[in-house]
Parts: structure tokens; sequence; C-alpha cells
């Protein structure tokens, strides 16, 4: 979690949601999910900050008994950077629950990361879940997830390893739409301006169009300043496309 943005940005914009907008957010989330409730995690505290709490990171939102918690401890380096959350829901499926793992962007500088694990550190054992990952996922190995698009790849391995481990799950990608925008921060001001950064991370990622985690991630586009164009974006805009389910 960075500095968060004064009025953008797509830490600030969330939070706006959840916390001023929730009942849209919530209709939006079970429109792109097809849930029928959800309930969203606090936050933890972090004295430590100048906003005083912090993301909820790797798999801390599980107890300590949960069998992904230690198939986790067993994948993932001990040191170093962990997954960070933006958004944590308990999502309803009539009497089945699933977690909710939310990923928000508010410009296109977002999308791309690289895996800054040593090779003499952490990075073998990054490698190799995320290999295994993509193996269950039927993704060739000519397509590379440590560098380019890493942060969406390691979020599927953790997806991934929550379903496997008994923990049904789900991931949500928030695009937001009309960001202010500024230095270095190239801001859509509608949804189709999204689809050719989206379209070449989905590519990168490599994902064939039917894989287990189909119809577990999803997409959802949310204005950052005008509630009523959150009406006019469309369910279909709105849905995962299968073939990215990112």
């Amino acid at each position: 979690m960075g500095m968060m943005g004064d009025g953008y940005g797509s830490e600030c914009h969330l939070l706006r949601y959840l916390g001023r907008h929730r009942a849209l957010l919530d209709q939006r989330v079970l429109e792109v999910t097809g849930a029928s409730a959800i309930e969203w995690l606090d936050y933890p505290f972090d004295r430590s900050r100048t906003w005083q709490d912090c993301e909820w990171k790797g798999l801390d939102f599980l107890g300590d008994d949960a069998p992904a918690k230690a198939a986790w401890r067993s994948t993932w380096p001990r040191g170093g950077n962990v997954p960070n959350w933006d958004a944590i829901g308990r999502l309803c499926f009539g009497p089945v629950e699933a977690w909710l793992l939310v990923e928000a962007k508010a410009n296109i500088e977002e999308l791309r990361s690289s895996c800054k694990a040593s090779p003499h550190g952490g990075r073998p054992m990054i490698e190799a879940f995320l290999a295994q990952t993509r193996k269950r996922l039927r993704v060739s190995t000519d397509h590379d997830w440590l560098s380019g698009y890493y942060q969406l790849c390691n979020r599927l391995a953790v997806l991934d390893l929550l379903n496997t481990h008994g923990e049904p799950a789900h991931l949500l990608n928030i695009y937001f739409v009309g960001d202010r925008g500024g230095p270095g921060r190239s801001c859509p001001q509608d949804v189709a301006a999204w689809e050719p950064a989206l379209k070449d991370m989905e590519e990168h990622v490599g994902l064939p169009r039917e894989h287990p985690l189909a119809a577990r991630a999803h997409k959802l586009f949310l204005p950052a300043c005008d509630g009523g164009s959150a009406q006019r974006i469309t369910k279909k805009d709105a849905t995962v496309d299968e073939a990215a389910a990112a």
C-alpha cells in the first residue's frame, strides 16, 4: 500500500466506494460474480503509517489452522514481498460462501510489474509456484509469468491455491474509469480506452478460454467520479472476458 492519492488513484477510489457508495459497489460486485450477498472485511490496523491502516497480505485473512495457509507457507518465501490485496470480502452463493480477493487499478501503468525476488533468495520458490499454477491452468510454457504482468500471475496462483485447498475463492479486478491522471499516469476515460492495455495483458498471460478458474475471475469497470456513470456501464462491459479470466 503506497501513499494514498488526494482524490485520485485506485486506492482512493476504492475506499470511497467502500465507505460512501457501498450499496452501489455491492450491487455491481454481485452482478459480475453472480453471488447473492457480500460482506467486506475491515482492513487491519498499522500504527506506523500516516493512514493507520494496511492491506491484507498473503493469506493472513485465513485462520492459522486452514490447510490453504499451510500450503501457502510451503510455496511462498518467508521473506520479501507477498501479495497485498486492495480489499477482501466474503461472497454468498445461497448456502455456499467464498472469499473475494480484490485488485483495483486506475491507470494503465499499474497493470505492469515484474518479480524482483533474488535468484539467490526467494525467486526459485516463486517460479516453481507459478509454474505449477500455469500447468494447472493449461498455459503454455512460452508465457512468462515472472515479467511484464507478474502481479496478475501471482494473484491467479493464490486464487488457484485457495480453491485447491478447501477455500472457495473468486478474484475481482476493478478498473476505474475517469481518474484525473497526472505525471506518469495514463488514466482511461472510458471503458474502450482500457481495452487495448487489457488485451495486451491477457495475451501475455496466455490463459485459454476454458480453464479451472474461468468462472472465478472477474473484471469490473467503475467510474472514478460520476456515480450515474456506474449505472450506464453495462453488465456486459463489467463481466469477465473468459479468455482473459482477469
